[in-house]
């Protein structure tokens, strides 16, 4: 079985993903942890059936994710590269960027095996709706697209939607090792105070499909 990237495991040990809070357009750092949180739609998806002519939950080659679409959010974006910021936390889309979402690097790209992740705003201080602003009212079974460089698409189907506590975020969960493509998808969620969130909303997705090269 291919394992996740190392690296990509040990930039999570140090930063906890706080995606889309405000503010500067900043990540925050947090204590990594194992906690959990509750899962609004429980259990496993079966994967949809395919397409024709596409090649049913085979994972890809690595290919740099490029676009984004979430047909039952009314997401249709462009997907920006993300590292690490200086001080060691997940970079975030900047300020003026609110409406891309990003792909954090050090995790595999959408269709390898491993979970690929994606951050995005829910709001960004004053400057109004960030991309993710509805991310939470995903259900399980609700299909997400990537589109990679190489002109790939690979299709994806939610599992579960999970809103933790920022103090709780489920590291493992998120960045541990899995048998086949996931998806991870992240922002803020929760009560408000100021320009902070106290929770985060991640959709968790498995590969269903793919098409195009």
């Amino acid at each position: 079985m291919i394992r996740s990237s190392g690296r990509a495991l040990a930039a999570a040990a140090l930063a906890v993903l706080l995606a889309g809070c405000g503010g500067g357009g900043q990540s925050e750092g947090g204590a990594a942890g194992g906690g959990g949180g509750a899962a609004r739609d429980g259990g496993a998806a079966s994967a949809p059936s395919s397409p024709a002519g596409s090649d049913s939950a085979r994972p890809l080659r690595r290919s740099e994710p490029v676009g984004l679409r979430i047909p039952a959010i009314g997401v249709d974006t462009p997907v920006m590269r993300l590292g690490l910021a200086a001080d060691h936390t997940v970079e975030v889309p900047p300020v003026e960027d609110d409406d891309r979402a990003g792909w954090y690097r050090h995790s595999p790209t959408p269709g390898q095996v491993g979970p690929s992740v994606l951050l995005g705003h829910v709001t960004v201080g004053s400057h109004g709706d960030g991309v993710f602003r509805r991310l939470a009212e995903l259900h399980r079974g609700d299909r997400i697209e990537t589109r990679l460089e190489n002109g790939t698409a690979a299709q994806f189907t939610v599992t579960s939607v999970r809103t933790v506590a920022k103090a709780e975020f489920p590291t493992d969960d998120v960045y541990g090792d899995v048998a086949g493509p996931e998806l991870r998808l992240i922002t803020c969620g929760g009560p408000r105070t100021g320009e902070e969130y106290r929770d985060n909303v991640i959709v968790f997705a498995e590969l269903g499909s793919t098409t195009g090269t």
